[in-house]
């Protein structure tokens, strides 16, 4: 049997330590809002290479709280618009309309499976307050031409990192350090997964940071003082200590996860079987393995290869567009057409992959 992803197996690559950290926390009785979260805050934020990292409590939690910032801050106002990927998790988007805002859906290219960027400029008009980029399957998503859109439109640009931690873009730069802020995602599934949920907001903006700690803290930058009505969205010390272990690992991680990468770039030949335009290394580190199966063989492929034991997942099988939840959305008219996106949705097939995997396993 080769499981889809063995969490067991990833977490003992590493746990002596995990161990000997949890045992740490539980021995020292202090369980939220301490040292463990300022230390993990402080090595994520140089490794993304932002000043600033604020805990949470999970990856949608974070995104929520970008964009509830920046509804406090006065930089957007219910009913504005935020671009975003068609093609993504619905956390991405229900970030979004939590927040009273509108989601313009933009198409991704078939080719890279991550927002064109041609199609972005079009779609901006008044309303439009940010462009919400996600490099989801661990692939950079971010081009210098949607940074320049930005400016040239003076909106921001925020960046759904769940699914790319350690990724970089062209030039270097750490996703989750090119926008305006970030949202990260610490479910144990991610390239840096906790024993439980888990996200943080990386930026460069003291005031974002600032708010987005006291809306995650109930709405209190002082104790008992309220100055907003906030949530509880705190990342717990036990998974603080267990990040900061896992982050010392998280390139050696990624670089196993590229090997694995590269076999199936290498091996995978099939009339039927497509896969995404190969990135330099350091632009994908491979949270999935996401193969396009044409014909309409993809759920006959599933079922033929978990019938031999081994476990793929379908990312994701429907598009958020024909969520029940947005059936009856304003922005989700009737007429929205966005076939790539429902191209994707019936497609997409995602392979085993992770650190933990052995080379008899992908062979």
């Amino acid at each position: 049997m080769i499981p889809f992803l063995s969490l067991k197996d990833v977490t003992a690559l590493h746990g002596a330590e995990i161990h000997e950290a949890i045992s740490r926390v539980v021995n020292g009785g202090w369980y939220l809002q301490g040292k463990e979260n300022e230390q993990f805050e402080k090595h994520y934020a140089e490794f993304i290479g932002t000043k600033y990292c604020v805990g949470c409590a999970n990856g949608l939690d974070a995104l929520t709280l970008i964009f509830r910032a920046y509804l406090e801050m006065g930089v957007m106002q219910p009913g504005d618009e935020v671009i975003v990927p068609a093609n993504t998790y619905i956390a991405t988007i229900l970030a979004i309309t939590e927040n009273g805002l509108r989601p313009v859906l933009i198409e991704p290219r078939l080719n890279t499976l991550e927002v064109d960027d041609d199609l972005i400029e079009a779609a901006i008009s008044p309303k439009t307050k940010a462009v919400t980029i996600v490099h989801l399957y661990g692939r950079n998503a971010y081009t210098e031409k949607i940074w320049r859109i930005c400016k040239k439109h003076n909106i921001r640009l925020v960046e759904d990192n769940a699914q790319a931690h350690g990724c970089r873009c062209a030039d270097g730069r750490r996703t989750g350090a090119i926008g305006d802020a970030a949202g990260h995602s610490f479910y144990p599934a991610k390239n840096l997964g906790a024993l439980g949920d888990g996200g943080a907001v990386t930026t460069d903006d003291e005031e974002l940071a600032s708010t987005v700690r006291a809306l995650a803290n109930y709405g209190s930058q002082k104790k008992y003082v309220f100055r907003y009505a906030g949530r509880n969205s705190r990342l717990d010390e036990m998974q603080a200590t267990v990040l900061d272990v896992k982050l010392k690992y998280l390139d050696a991680d990624n670089l196993r996860r590229k090997t694995v990468a590269h076999y199936y770039y290498d091996h995978i030949k099939h009339p039927l079987v497509r896969l995404p335009d190969f990135l330099p290394d350091e632009q994908n580190v491979y949270h999935l393995f996401p193969v396009l199966v044409g014909g309409g063989q993809r759920d006959a492929l599933h079922d033929y290869l978990e019938q031999r034991g081994v476990g793929t997942v379908c990312h994701y099988p429907i598009a958020p567009h024909q969520q029940e939840c947005y059936s009856k959305a304003a922005w989700n008219v009737p007429q929205l057409s966005l076939p790539i996106t429902e191209q994707l949705a019936g497609e997409e097939l995602s392979l085993p992959i992770s650190p933990a995997i052995t080379a008899e396993e992908i062979g």
